[in-house]
């Protein structure tokens, strides 16, 4: 079938992009000056805050240093010839907190999840062990952390239990297994709790087990809705992996403390907490992005 030029366009003296220009959005002068104007006060913000930035930057730094000790400070906290000789064997020793905390981690979420399961069993068949997972949240909760790896990395020893290791690295990774379980189980269990009960009535309803309906219905909503703050002790975790050179593993910190004792001069402990707030500042910010954009999806209505 031809078109004739009147049915092409060709005829009729209009542009065939004309239709096109003609439906494009274009932006009003009240909303371009809106968007102008939007633009204009984040500027200025970024430029309030750089500034005052700087001046408190400034006024701290006047303060320190024109402290009366500042000079022996200096001396005794930053001096870079012992922080250069401290870096490398701190960096060395910080490769037993990776290894602690990735070893560690895997436990705790492993223990603490089936600690959170006990908690929330229904049944009086089961008040035994919900009466066990609770003894053990409460107990390891309210056990500074300090004093539980005190115990363990000195206390088993002590026993000299046959088969039982007296390695201080394994057994201070126990003791933060043993500590940390029971944060992450009430984490856990609040994500359980948080998921309604209609939930785990639909999945009944459709023909699902009790195991069915905690595995595949209410654990994954429990979990995606308690990242923020599992991330939250995973960081905690991170930087408590230092606590283990009580009982003589050589980590960041004791590299750090055995320089200092043959030294006398403390700039390897500013070493060792710079390299874990290095190591600590992406873990943090994962943490911030992952709760923002939670937030975002909640307020939109999406899923958690």
């Amino acid at each position: 079938m031809t078109l004739t030029k009147e049915e092409s366009g060709e005829g009729s003296g209009k542009d065939p992009g004309e239709e096109g220009t003609r439906d494009r959005y274009v932006p009003s002068r009240r909303r371009v000056e809106r968007e102008r104007h939007k633009r204009a006060r984040a500027r200025r913000a970024t430029a309030i805050a750089a500034l005052s930035t700087l001046v408190t930057a400034a006024v701290l730094y006047f303060v320190v240093v024109s402290a009366p000790g500042w000079p022996r400070t200096k001396e005794t906290f930053f001096d870079a010839r012992y922080a250069r000789e401290a870096l490398p064997k701190v960096l060395e020793g910080l490769w037993l907190n990776v290894r602690l905390l990735l070893v560690c981690g895997a436990a705790v979420l492993v223990l603490g999840m089936l600690i959170a399961i006990a908690r929330t069993l229904r049944g009086p068949v089961f008040f035994p062990l919900r009466a066990l997972a609770a003894a053990y949240t409460d107990f390891f909760r309210g056990l500074p952390l300090i004093v539980n790896l005190m115990i363990v990395v000195l206390g088993v020893p002590a026993l000299r239990l046959q088969g039982v290791t007296v390695d201080p690295v394994l057994l201070g990774g126990t003791a933060l297994t043993l500590t940390y379980s029971a944060y992450v189980a009430e984490v856990f269990r609040a994500g359980i709790e948080s998921v309604h009960p209609s939930q785990r009535a639909a999945a009944r309803s459709l023909g699902l087990t009790n195991r069915q309906a905690l595995r595949y219905v209410v654990l994954p909503q429990a979990v995606r809705r308690q990242v923020p703050p599992l991330l939250n002790d995973l960081v905690s975790l991170q930087k408590d992996t230092g606590l283990v050179s009580i009982g003589g593993a050589v980590d960041a910190v004791r590299a750090a403390d055995i320089i200092v004792g043959r030294s006398l001069n403390y700039t390897p402990y500013i070493v060792a907490g710079l390299v874990f707030v290095a190591l600590t500042i992406p873990m943090t910010r994962l943490t911030d992005w992952v709760t923002a954009r939670m937030d975002r999806r909640r307020a939109q209505g999406g899923t958690l």
